[in-house]
């Protein structure tokens, strides 16, 4: 279906020729002066430099050939040649009752389905979630939800790091801790136990404990890395220990997930990919591409047009010992001999672009991946708190992803219980559905790639530009359509009519704008902006219903088409938060 811009496009471009200039700038946007106009068209001014003409007089020869169409309600030249449009409320009628018959109101799906791998969550096994996690798993999750919408192939991966130096320093540590354990004796020659030597909480203490050490003593740190090296060429106690660390680490990884409704197709980690990490390098020093420097081997990705420096890609460290790099690459290589993706959506901390610039461009020197393979790095920023610095626990620790939902939690259910409207047997399930909008939407609406501060009164207020404030509006909807439902025992399938008063006319116009919001976000890996137009299509219900007396309405059949509109609202709103994994609770 054609969006309306589309609409009055062809229009144009048709008006354009018939005044004798050429389609092409029949461009059509948003006005930026609401105020004036609700379309605009430049391209009078463009035209003006080809043909050596006043712009003004380009734009009035195209607005009388243009305004015999029924399309539009107002369309005028304006100084210096500008075209400004208003749509006939006719025509708007028409068109959105048509997206309310439409699959997903009038989307586009892809003609051409692509296969993608978004790779995001990224975390460490053995260590809990925490603040840091938060913008990877929501906006990754979103990023999903956006491409299975547009009707692509989607699979995710949480590539979780269970490989690096990370292991090395827990095994180091638990021998430290339990000398006695079979693992570390090296006249073992039994069974290893099928119970893992700690729990999750134990497990916990022992990571940042080891790390610590690592910077003050040197010949811990040491040990460390040669139990890494020791696991990666496939030591059998150190592969049983870490056998246990993923078992112990997942189903605690897989309940904090699931407390952001966010799930992943795969759940991989960068092990799996290591029976491809010496063929790997094999082939890319096979083909020439990798050579040594300074005992290590690297491959060299600059590039002529570069702007800034480009340092060669570190593949293997001298000691033999396998890196980041190596991984995702490995990761690469498997990815494509069991997917073929046509592409590639990275959703990691904003700081480690360099790092995928240098993968990405070996993926394509070394043929790993088809040149016309999109490889996107989406980088997000730091979440901040109000004092700037990065988000923090009173005590100035880094905060528990699971303390924090806890906090948002405990704050929803507190305004929850002081406005009194939703029944008791239902507070546990609306506090869990509007603590996750709060803080969804309010990492989300913000553009992934900025800092931002998270406010937890802020994000949890149901007035304003908010998840809960998204959340509310379409419960207002339902509540109103409850009670049409109560009184009348049905709701009616009534048209939209056309517009008779500004608000109306302004929800007709927001709804219309549905499908081109979510091309653009896929297009452009930008969830935000669907944050950006439930915000603008919840301000314009609201204004709306502000506006009329939607069920004190005398004229039963105005009265249908309000109810028609406003369903047609609820649902567009629905299907919006559902690309950003909320929804809206029974009451607020």
């Amino acid at each position: 279906m054609k969006s309306i811009i589309e609409l009055i496009a062809d229009a144009l471009a048709a008006a354009f020729e018939k005044a004798g200039y050429d389609r092409k700038f029949a461009m059509v946007t948003l006005s930026n002066r609401p105020d004036l106009a609700e379309y605009q068209c430049n391209g009078a001014m463009a035209a003006a430099k080809q043909y050596h003409k006043k712009p003004i007089d380009i734009a009035s020869a195209v607005v009388t050939e243009a305004s015999g169409n029924a399309m539009f309600g107002e369309i005028g030249a304006v100084m210096p040649g500008f075209i400004n449009i208003r749509l006939s409320a006719r025509f708007l009628a028409d068109y959105v009752e048509e997206l309310r018959g439409a699959d997903k109101f009038g989307l586009n799906t892809a003609e051409n389905p692509e296969t993608i791998i978004v790779d995001f969550g990224g975390a460490n096994v053995a260590k809990p979630l925490h603040v840091g996690h938060l913008r990877s798993a929501v906006i990754g999750e979103s990023v999903k939800r956006i491409c299975r919408y547009m009707g692509h192939h989607v699979i995710s991966d949480i590539h979780m790091g269970d490989w690096g130096l990370q292991m090395g320093l827990i095994i180091t540590e638990l021998q430290v801790r339990k000398p006695d354990l079979p693992y570390f004796d090296p006249d073992f020659r039994g069974e290893y136990p099928k119970e893992a030597p700690f729990t999750i909480s134990e497990l916990e203490d022992i990571y940042p404990t080891a790390s610590k050490k690592a910077k003050e003593d040197e010949a811990f740190a040491e040990r460390a890395h040669e139990a890494t090296l020791k696991l990666q060429q496939g030591y059998a106690p150190y592969r049983a220990i870490w056998k246990h660390i993923m078992a112990v680490s997942i189903p605690d990884l897989r309940k904090n997930y699931d407390n952001l409704n966010v799930s992943f197709d795969l759940w991989r980690g960068e092990s799996d990919a290591a029976p491809d990490m010496e063929p790997l390098i094999e082939d890319l020093e096979k083909k020439g591409l990798a050579h040594e420097s300074d005992g290590a081997l690297v491959v060299d990705v600059a590039e002529e047009t570069d702007t800034r420096k480009i340092p060669p890609c570190l593949v293997r460290k001298s000691d033999g010992a396998a890196l980041y790099a190596t991984s995702d690459l490995a990761t690469i290589v498997q990815r494509e001999r069991e997917f073929h993706p046509d592409r590639y959506i990275y959703v990691v901390d904003k700081r480690q672009e360099m790092h995928f610039i240098q993968v990405f461009r070996v993926s394509k020197k070394a043929g790993i991946v088809k040149p016309e393979t999109k490889m996107i790095f989406l980088g997000f920023g730091t979440m901040n708190g109000k004092d700037g610095g990065p988000f923090k626990t009173r005590e100035g620790g880094v905060m528990r992803l699971e303390y924090l939902i806890r906090d948002i939690d405990d704050a929803v259910e507190k305004k929850i219980r002081e406005k009194n409207k939703v029944p008791e047997n239902e507070i546990e399930d609306t506090t869990k559905k509007v603590g996750l909008a709060a803080i969804k939407y309010g990492d989300l609406s913000n553009q992934a790639t900025k800092d931002y501060v998270f406010d937890v009164d802020r994000f949890t207020s149901f007035e304003g530009n908010t998840g809960p404030h998204i959340q509310y509006m379409v419960v207002r909807i339902r509540s109103i359509l409850a009670k049409y439902r109560e009184q009348f025992g049905s709701l009616p399938e009534a048209a939209i009519r056309p517009a008779e008063s500004a608000t109306e006319k302004g929800l007709q116009l927001v709804l219309t704008r549905f499908a081109q919001t979510v091309e653009n976000a896929f297009a452009e890996t930008a969830p935000h902006k669907i944050c950006q137009y439930m915000a603008e299509l919840a301000d314009a219900f609201n204004g709306f219903y502000l506006e009329n007396n939607i069920l004190g309405e005398k004229d039963p059949e105005r009265q249908k088409a309000f109810i028609s509109l406003i369903r047609l609202t609820a649902d567009v709103l629905d299907a919006a938060m559902s690309l950003i994994g909320i929804e809206a609770p029974e009451h607020m």
